[in-house]
C-alpha cells in the first residue's frame, strides 16, 4: 500500500467511529423525543 493509501484508509478509520456513535446518539435522542412527544399528545 503507498503512504497516500495508508493515510486514507487511517483517516476514514479514525472519522467512522465518532460518527458512528454521534449518529446513534443523535437518532436515539430523536426517537426519544418523538415517544415522549407521542405521550403526552396521548395523554392530554
Amino acid at each position: 500500500m503507498s503512504a497516500l493509501e495508508k493515510l486514507i484508509w487511517n483517516v476514514l478509520g479514525y472519522t467512522a467511529m465518532p460518527l458512528i456513535f454521534l449518529t446513534g446518539f443523535i437518532g436515539v435522542s430523536v426517537v426519544t423525543c418523538l415517544i415522549l412527544m407521542w405521550m403526552d399528545k396521548r395523554k392530554g
